[in-house]
């Protein structure tokens, strides 16, 4: 039965590919519906294997006026009559019927393309969901998670989960919200090191650290080990790429005197910045303009340009190993 007391919103916009994202934002939706309706029914239905009367018939007023929730899921496929009713329903929505639209930003024709503008002019609650791609966006997600989880962590603590963990949001939520309930709340980087020793072995980050100072045998080991134990071939050259950009920039912005100023010029935790710096000993303009197309390249190679992603990791190592020797 209903709770009158609960007010549910009829129409929703989840928009983005950031799976987890929206995964989340579509149970929050139904949550919603079945706070105010506990027994209301929950279907999913991909856009592309409906037809207008299969919509409208999901959509209609049921006899006994139990609540619903449908769940149309990748809209950005939908062609021009789906996208008509679906609209036709969100202008004159039934009492009952909760509708939740997932549309990852696209779409495939023009009408797809303007069903999110369209629902937001119908009044629908939207929630963002973009893919996190930038560090500062994956800094504050996990900041975020932690602070779901009824914790607080400094910066240094998050950057050292995001190196330890990796990339993978859902992994990282899992990481964040285990370091809360084993700290009783308080992250701190120590915490994240001591939990996640195994794992900092052998993340790309560990063959960057290894590689960018010229350390040969270190950097060949770590990236056997973390090939070995499953570590992506794409996170591996993300982070030779992360290191490698991270000291172009310090070494640019000069500040050796004055590390906390160019810490807040650049927009990065001044303990970033003091270890890029320490790094960038050895390393001279030409020579890094060299190791910024070797990693460009070998981003690329681990994407499917290479025939073995693994062979053009190691070559990128030693190719970074080798220049960080070089005289100007």
């Amino acid at each position: 039965m209903s709770s009158p007391s609960v007010v549910t919103e009829p129409l929703h916009l989840v928009l983005g590919d950031e799976e987890l994202l929206v995964e989340r934002a579509m149970w929050a939706a139904v949550g919603a519906a079945r706070a105010a309706d506990p027994e209301a029914e929950l279907r999913r239905v991909k856009v592309s294997e409906l037809t207008p009367p299969e919509l409208a018939e999901m959509l209609s007023p049921s006899l006994f006026a139990e609540a619903r929730v449908l769940v149309l899921e990748a809209a950005q496929d939908a062609g021009k009559e789906i996208a008509e009713a679906l609209l036709s329903h969100a202008k004159d929505p039934v009492d009952g019927v909760t509708l939740v639209v997932v549309h990852s930003g696209g779409g495939r024709s023009k009408h797809a393309k303007e069903l999110p503008k369209e629902l937001r002019k119908l009044g629908a609650r939207v929630t963002e969901c973009a893919k996190v791609t930038k560090p500062a966006e994956r800094e504050a997600f996990v900041k975020d998670e932690i602070r779901r989880a009824g914790g607080k962590a400094n910066a240094a603590a998050v950057s050292a989960l995001i190196e330890t963990v990796g990339s993978d949001l859902r992994e990282l939520s899992a990481a964040a919200t285990q370091l809360v309930a084993d700290t009783g709340g308080k992250v701190d980087e120590t915490a994240v090191r001591r939990y996640h020793r195994g794992r900092a072995e052998v993340t790309g980050f560990a063959v960057a650290e290894k590689a960018v100072p010229g350390d040969r045998a270190a950097a060949l080991e770590a990236l056997r080990w973390a090939v070995q134990l499953g570590v992506p071939h794409v996170l591996i050259a993300d982070a030779l790429a992360d290191s490698v950009r991270t000291i172009g920039r310090v070494a640019a912005g000069g500040g050796r005197n004055d590390p906390f100023r160019l810490a807040g010029e650049l927009g990065m935790p001044a303990w970033k910045v003091k270890k890029a710096l320490a790094q960038s000993r050895g390393w001279s303009p030409t020579s890094l303009a060299a190791a910024l197309q070797a990693v460009a390249e070998v981003n690329a190679d681990v994407k499917g340009m290479a025939a073995d992603a693994t062979y053009a990791l190691e070559r990128t190592v030693l190719r970074l190993v080798e220049l960080r020797g070089q005289r100007p």
